[in-house]
């Protein structure tokens, strides 16, 4: 399947790189591809450059948003959340039309250093505001809720736990679940919130994932619901 992944940073390269071992055609969209080649220092979380990055996956390739998204049948939003609605825009409104957009962003705000608070909350998500300007996009809230390593491999934590899906569209989260499947979450691990509005619980749980990181100095954690 051809998907892009929007966004040239750790959650993106995660998603990309792992969709592109399971025999995927990937490309990762940025603002400016040139200029992402060009940078030769490791990010602010330490990631190093991008061009370093895509020797170890030379199968994904790298292009402007536009041109990933005119490629891809499936569109991951794995940009910075405060960014997204900018970064959609430069992907272009035809290119999300009729497909699914499966939006792992988290909409934190970075200005007061960490712990972050989130842009939207409460009343409002990032998944709703892009679903209100998308219309004709299919939506899905997914994968926000932990580290990207986990996103793309749960076993990597033991036992069982839980990954989220909200959106509007029935077969949008069909699919989006068929690619969980295909990172390796059980069917039944996977929770149907609902509708796109329940995207502001599943946003709103980054502040618990950041009071939790700092008592347990990590991020190597998930979400297991347990019931009677």
């Amino acid at each position: 399947m051809k998907i892009a992944v929007l966004g040239t940073g750790m959650v993106g390269r995660a998603i990309a790189g792992r969709l592109s071992t399971l025999g995927h055609d990937v490309v990762i969209g940025t603002r400016d591809a040139e200029q992402t080649l060009a940078r030769t220092e490791p990010d602010w979380l330490g990631n190093v450059p991008f061009a370093q990055w895509q020797q170890d996956h030379q199968a994904v390739r790298l292009a402007a948003f536009a041109d990933a998204g005119a490629h891809g049948e499936i569109i991951v939003n794995a940009t910075q959340g405060a960014l997204s609605l900018s970064a959609l825009e430069a992907t272009g409104a035809a290119n999300l039309s009729g497909k699914v957009l499966l939006d792992v962003a988290l909409p934190l705000d970075l200005s007061q250093g960490m712990p972050p608070t989130l842009t939207v909350a409460n009343t409002d998500s990032l998944a709703e505001q892009i679903q209100r300007t998308y219309p004709e996009a299919r939506v899905v809230k997914s994968l926000n809720t932990m580290l990207a390593d986990i996103m793309v491999d749960p076993a990597r934590l033991p036992g069982r736990h839980n990954v989220f899906v909200a959106g509007e569209d029935a077969a949008a989260k069909e699919t989006v679940t068929g690619l969980l499947r295909e990172f390796g979450w059980p069917a039944e691990d996977t929770v149907d919130l609902g509708g796109i509005r329940a995207a502001r619980a599943a946003e709103m749980y980054g502040a618990m994932t950041f009071a939790l990181s700092a008592a347990f100095n990590s991020f190597d954690f998930n979400i297991a619901i347990v019931r009677a």
